[in-house]
């Protein structure tokens, strides 16, 4: 069989500070009910002032490594996909490489919205299949609450913060099946943050017309990301010869459960099959998805030899999904 990569090892770093919906009740016009019903999402943990994105990827690398019985120094990949590095350059990836003493890593930080570790997994993937890498680290991890609008009722109830992360190995068994990643840069405007870039430097104005926060038009991404998580999902099990039927857990991009529920009657998918987290953590970005994994896997609903199907969309707009034939042993 040909090589493929598969995950030897998971870990993560979930914030303890919590922040209820009864507790926005008291920050912004909405209440419980509203944001229940029309998202799922029941509370979100939040990052203390002195906690940045580096912090908790590095709380979560050691876990993951810790958990494949690799120590940082046979590394010789970091990818951290985010959209809230520590700062613009140098890469949190480089800044977790110095950390973790991972000196022989190449390391690079992947921008590609709530699709990001997805797309993070497909880049180590051909590394490892190629040959060029044996070990990889792909972190998945942001703090949106730092660029939530808190006087935005619309979008200051959707976000959370959180790092999830899996070493990358070597397997001629199962692994990586498939995968599918796309892009529709039309959408670009549905969800984005206007301020801090070239197009728009910081500056009192940008700061004054609060430039620097997340802007999204709900209604376009929900009727984006309903369709293409859909339609994603199929192609990429397509792509590795499957069914919806051979699915053993569907492991969605956790934004909002209506959305979540749609892709999943769409699939034929019996709800024991979907894995939902989103009324714990609320949208975690790209930490969304390998938060999942780890949850699941902790309680059993991962087992040698399944079918696991990961699904997410994002900013750009972007989506990403892949196929994986569960198998932590390696090479």
């Amino acid at each position: 069989m040909a090589r493929k990569a598969t995950i030897t090892g998971l870990g993560n770093y979930i914030p303890p500070k919590v922040l209820t919906n009864k507790d926005l009740e008291k920050m912004v016009d909405t209440s419980d009910e509203w944001i229940t019903t029309r998202t799922g999402i029941k509370e979100r943990h939040i990052v203390e002032d002195d906690v940045s994105t580096s912090d908790m990827v590095y709380v979560a690398a050691q876990k993951a490594l810790k958990n494949s019985g690799m120590t940082a120094d046979k590394l010789d990949l970091i990818i951290v996909a985010t959209v809230t590095p520590d700062m613009p350059f140098p890469a949190t990836a480089c800044l977790i490489q110095e950390r973790l003493g991972a000196e022989k890593a190449a390391a690079f930080d992947l921008e590609a919205g709530c699709s990001g570790f997805v797309y993070a997994l497909s880049v180590a993937t051909q590394f490892i299949e190629t040959g060029v890498y044996e070990n990889a680290l792909v972190v998945g991890a942001d703090i949106l609450t730092k660029i939530t609008d808190w006087e935005d009722r619309s979008t200051c109830v959707l976000f959370g913060d959180g790092a999830g992360a899996a070493i990358l190995q070597a397997t001629d068994k199962g692994g990586m099946l498939a995968f599918d990643l796309g892009s529709d840069g039309s959408g670009g405007k549905s969800l984005y943050m206007p301020g801090g870039g070239s197009l728009n430097p910081s500056s009192e104005l940008t700061v004054k017309e609060r430039q620097h926060y997340i802007k999204m038009e709900g209604n376009q991404v929900f009727k984006f990301a309903v369709k293409i998580m859909e339609q994603s999902s199929v192609d990429v099990l397509n792509k590795a010869g499957l069914k919806p039927e051979d699915v053993n857990l569907f492991i969605p991009h956790q934004a909002n459960t209506r959305i979540i529920d749609a892709a999943a009657k769409r699939l034929r998918l019996t709800d024991d099959k979907v894995f939902v987290n989103l009324s714990k953590y609320g949208n975690t970005s790209s930490a969304s998805i390998p938060l999942g994994l780890v949850e699941a896997k902790e309680k059993g609903l991962i087992n040698e030899g399944d079918i696991i199907v990961l699904v997410a969309f994002g900013a750009g707009l972007t989506w990403a999904s892949t196929v994986i034939e569960w198998n932590e042993g390696g090479l």
